[in-house]
């Protein structure tokens, strides 16, 4: 079986919200790729489950982002070494750490809607023993504007939505980052 017939079956089986659901636990996990590439497509012919689709991407998500906040909290010590070859180096894992000290809300919300991985946050946060209700809350407000974000421009552009992202990428994750800096230096 090709990718293509692998992906049309996917798309069509009743098991396409669990899927969806678990890729996007591993993409928040062990697999630091854009859900992305997945969703738009996904979206598109199923827009009968435009919502659902973003709502099981933004659950999995957060069950992955909670399970690596436990690693953090719980494990780091640990697996300290492995973390640091596989996810990170050291030096950007300790600014990370700082950030989460002095800006942990804004750091973990950013870090759900921009490109950046989010892995990296959810250690850090649970290393940094982050209250967890507030990582909760900025991880899901970062992946719901993310996600259904994503499934908005489908429901209006239909199949010109993955053009659409293509051609602004850039500018909207580079507005996206402009926007959460000017609210946390406003609240700030």
């Amino acid at each position: 079986m090709n990718f293509k017939q692998f992906a049309t079956r996917f798309v069509n089986s009743k098991h396409t919200l669990w899927g969806i659901g678990f890729i996007s636990f591993l993409e928040s996990t062990i697999l630091p790729i854009p859900l992305e590439a997945i969703l738009i497509p996904l979206m598109q012919s199923r827009r009968d489950k435009l919502w659902l689709i973003a709502a099981m991407a933004t659950l999995g998500c957060l069950i992955g982002a909670l399970l690596f906040y436990g690693v953090g909290f719980f494990l780091f010590e640990q697996f300290n070494g492995f973390i640091m070859e596989n996810l990170s180096d050291p030096k950007q894992f300790e600014t990370i750490r700082n950030r989460m000290s002095e800006n942990g809300f804004w750091f973990i919300f950013s870090t759900g809607i921009t490109p950046v991985p989010l892995q990296v946050a959810t250690l850090a946060a649970g290393v940094a023993a982050y209250n967890v209700l507030f990582f909760l809350v900025a991880t899901a407000l970062g992946r719901i504007i993310r996600y259904f974000g994503l499934a908005v421009l489908v429901y209006f552009f239909g199949n010109d939505a993955q053009s659409i992202i293509k051609k602004y990428k850039w500018q909207v994750g580079i507005g996206a980052v402009v926007v959460v800096a000017g609210i946390w230096w406003i609240i700030r």
